[in-house]
């Protein structure tokens, strides 16, 4: 290796081969041990972006940053009435569901299936086996026919017309199995409790029958003497 001398100038290089030189030098990983991970870095991008878009929607609000920060109190306290109110979203169902499987059970069997449900405390498929009892226990007494695949709406809107004391509670419960059924809603054990009453009152219940119309009879006025006209 030779030696320059002091007098010597210094060595110089061109632009880009230095800027190049320097890259490569900088891109080393003993220069980076301490750099930011990608989840930091990601980290920061949102945080910047989300103070841009606070800024943004401050400086548009009327009161500044104090009025969007009432403004989003008061969305929330909205959705938190609407959520109290209405409960939580569920699906509503597609269909109506049907009240039978395959295995056909006489009203006691489902009677016996629904209270063993209840006493565990299942209310959902208590409430399903009293609906089927009640419906099996209608056409067992043949107040409505024996007819597979029918719904519960179908099976109190036919019964309903047979039994129409009972017709507001009949729909009352037809939406309650398809509520637990499709609707994806959990029962309670009132609502088994009302359900059990029903299919006991029903039990004591005789059906409507048609009322015959009274025949009219024609008069014939008397020609007797003395006969009031």
């Amino acid at each position: 290796m030779s030696w320059r001398s002091a007098d010597e100038p210094p060595i110089t290089l061109p632009r880009d081969p230095a800027r190049e030189a320097a890259r490569r030098e900088l891109s080393k990983g003993m220069y980076h041990q301490n750099d930011p991970s990608w989840y930091e870095r990601a980290l920061d991008a949102f945080w910047d972006w989300l103070d841009k878009v606070f800024d943004a929607a401050s400086a548009a609000t009327p009161g500044g940053t104090l009025g969007l920060v009432v403004i989003v109190l008061a969305v929330l306290a909205l959705l938190a009435a609407l959520w109290w109110r209405l409960g939580t979203p569920r699906r509503a169902p597609t269909s109506s569901a049907v009240l039978f499987d395959d295995r056909p059970r006489s009203a006691a069997e489902h009677r016996a299936a629904a209270e063993a449900q209840a006493t565990q405390g299942h209310w959902n498929q208590a409430v399903q086996e009293r609906m089927r009892a009640v419906v099996r226990s209608l056409e067992e007494r043949a107040l409505l026919d024996v007819r597979p695949g029918r719904t519960a709406d179908e099976a109190a809107s036919e019964a309903g017309s047979v039994l129409p004391a009972h017709a507001d509670r009949l729909h009352t419960a037809a939406r309650d199995f398809d509520d637990v059924t499709y609707g994806g809603r959990s029962a309670a054990e009132g609502t088994y409790r009302r359900l059990a009453a029903l299919d006991t009152d029903l039990e004591r219940s005789k059906p409507a029958l048609a009322s015959s119309t009274p025949s009219t009879t024609t008069r014939t006025p008397s020609t007797r003497p003395g006969a009031a006209e």
